[in-house]
């Protein structure tokens, strides 16, 4: 057998304990590294610090539960029947649209649609009146896309027609405009009876 004139170098011999070591080196330099970048979300700001980063989480959407709603039900209870969120002011933050009615034993009493949004107290609030229930209309289908808020509402085209059952239906959509709600019907509007 034949000798090697270069002499046996230990560090050309990879042991588990050389590998572990130079992981642990490497994970502490990528550790480092990763706490010296700035924090390119708020480079460009002034005052991007962590304070800044939490409050940029947007807030959920507004709950309904136990909002009082600006409905006269003579001392009976209001239910919410439809309730949709979405950002419609475009500022970021999501509101919750909500239809209710008075809760009755028969019959379908009007609705209100009402938009709510948080409070500087942390509630929501009711901030606009989308449907007022002396339309005296009931609300269906409710649903808020890019900004839009949809509504299906059932009414009567008579005195005569029983209030259990509506026979006028219309597509009606609310958007944010010049700092209010605009009403337009929905194109291809199905206004007509039911």
């Amino acid at each position: 057998m034949q000798t090697s004139a270069v002499p046996d170098l230990a560090h050309t011999h990879a042991r588990p304990a050389h590998w572990l070591a130079t992981a642990t080196a490497m994970s502490a330099v990528v550790a480092l590294a990763g706490l010296l970048q700035p924090d390119h979300a708020g480079a460009g700001e002034s005052g991007g610090g962590p304070a800044t980063a939490a409050a940029a989480a947007p807030a959920p959407a507004p709950d309904a539960t136990g909002v009082e709603l600006p409905l006269e039900c003579g001392g009976a209870p209001t239910a919410v029947v439809e309730q949709a969120t979405g950002d419609l002011d475009g500022d970021g933050g999501p509101e919750t649209v909500v239809a209710a009615r008075c809760e009755a034993g028969s019959g379908t009493p009007p609705s209100g649609i009402y938009v709510l949004a948080g409070s500087r107290a942390g509630g929501p609030r009711v901030v606009a009146t989308l449907l007022e229930p002396a339309r005296r209309q009931s609300a269906g289908e409710l649903a808020v896309r890019d900004g839009v808020v949809t509504a299906v509402l059932l009414g009567y085209s008579s005195p005569d027609v029983p209030r259990c059952c509506p026979d006028e239906r219309e597509t009606v959509k609310w958007q944010w405009s010049g700092g209010k709600f605009v009403e337009s019907a929905e194109d291809g509007d199905d206004t007509g009876s039911v």
